[in-house]
C-alpha cells in the first residue's frame, strides 16, 4: 500500500511571540520576500521592526537611472510601505549599497538592534544560498546582511560577553526565541498569505523608484505565492526555515 502523505498546511506563531524583527539588506528586500506574512503578523496584533542595513543608494534602474538624491526617497517609500504593512518602526543603519561585508561591525549594529527592540522572532534571509534556478543570482548584499544577522542572533544578542561596550550603552543580553529564514531551500515552515497578499503588493508597489507603475509586481507576487503554497497545501504562501531555540 503506498505511503499516504499529507501536506504541512499553514504555521501559525504561537501568541506568546509578540514581537518580531525583520533584518534586510535593501529596502525593498523585505516587501519582496515576508510581507504576505508581516501583514498577517501585524493584523494579529504582534509588534514589528524592520532594520534595513544599507541606504539602497546604489538601487538604480530603468526607473531610477540616476542614483543622486536617491536615498531620501528609498527612506520615504520604506516608511510608506511599512505603514501599509502596519510595521511599528524602520531602522535605516545607512550602510554603503552595493558593496556590504558580514564584518563584526555590522553584526554589533545588528546585536544593538536586537537587544534595543528584544524580539522573539527574527526574520531575514538565507546567507547559504548562491543562486535560485538558472536566472537568478543571489544579490551579495543580502548573504552579507543575512549572514551577520544569524550571528547576531546567535551567539551576540544572548552573550553578555561579547560585545560588552553595549552593556555600557544599557543594552543587556537577550534571547531570540525563534529565527524565520526567507528564501531557503528547504523550508520547514509555510505562512497562509491569501487574506493579506494584495497588501503585500501595494506595500511594494510603495516603492515607486524601484518598480515604476508596477504593472509586473501582481502577477509576480502572486506566482511566487501560488508557487510556494503548493507545497503546504494553500492557494497562496510565503516559505521559511523555522528554527526554535
Amino acid at each position: 500500500m503506498a505511503k499516504r502523505t499529507t501536506s504541512p498546511g499553514d504555521t501559525a506563531l504561537p501568541a506568546t511571540r509578540k514581537k518580531i524583527l525583520g533584518i534586510a539588506a535593501h529596502p525593498d528586500d523585505l516587501e519582496f520576500t515576508v510581507a504576505g506574512s508581516v501583514a498577517r503578523w501585524t493584523r494579529e496584533g504582534r509588534d514589528v521592526t524592520f532594520c534595513l542595513v544599507t541606504t539602497g543608494g546604489a538601487g538604480t534602474n530603468d526607473h531610477t537611472p540616476d542614483f543622486e538624491g536617491l536615498i531620501p526617497i528609498r527612506e520615504r517609500e520604506s516608511r510608506a510601505a511599512a505603514k501599509i504593512l502596519g510595521v511599528r518602526e524602520v531602522v535605516f543603519l545607512g550602510y554603503h549599497d552595493g558593496t556590504l561585508e558580514p564584518t563584526i561591525t555590522l553584526r554589533r549594529d545588528l546585536t544593538r538592534v536586537i537587544r534595543r527592540v528584544r524580539p522573539d522572532v527574527v526574520v531575514c534571509g538565507d546567507p547559504t544560498v548562491r543562486w535560485y534556478g538558472t536566472e537568478y543570482l543571489n544579490h551579495p548584499d543580502h548573504r552579507a546582511a543575512a549572514s551577520a544577522a544569524v550571528d547576531a542572533v546567535f551567539p551576540s544578542a544572548e552573550t553578555r560577553a561579547i560585545f560588552p561596550e553595549l552593556l555600557g550603552e544599557g543594552l543587556q543580553p537577550h534571547k531570540v526565541r525563534e529565527l524565520w529564514i526567507s528564501g531557503s531551500l528547504s523550508p520547514n515552515a509555510w505562512v497562509d498569505v491569501g487574506k493579506t497578499l494584495d497588501t503585500k503588493i501595494a506595500a511594494l508597489k510603495a516603492h515607486a523608484c524601484q518598480v515604476g507603475k508596477g504593472e509586473w509586481v501582481e502577477p509576480l507576487l502572486r506566482g511566487w505565492a501560488a508557487e510556494a503554497g503548493k507545497r503546504a497545501g494553500l492557494a497562496a504562501a510565503e516559505a521559511f526555515r523555522r528554527m526554535r531555540f
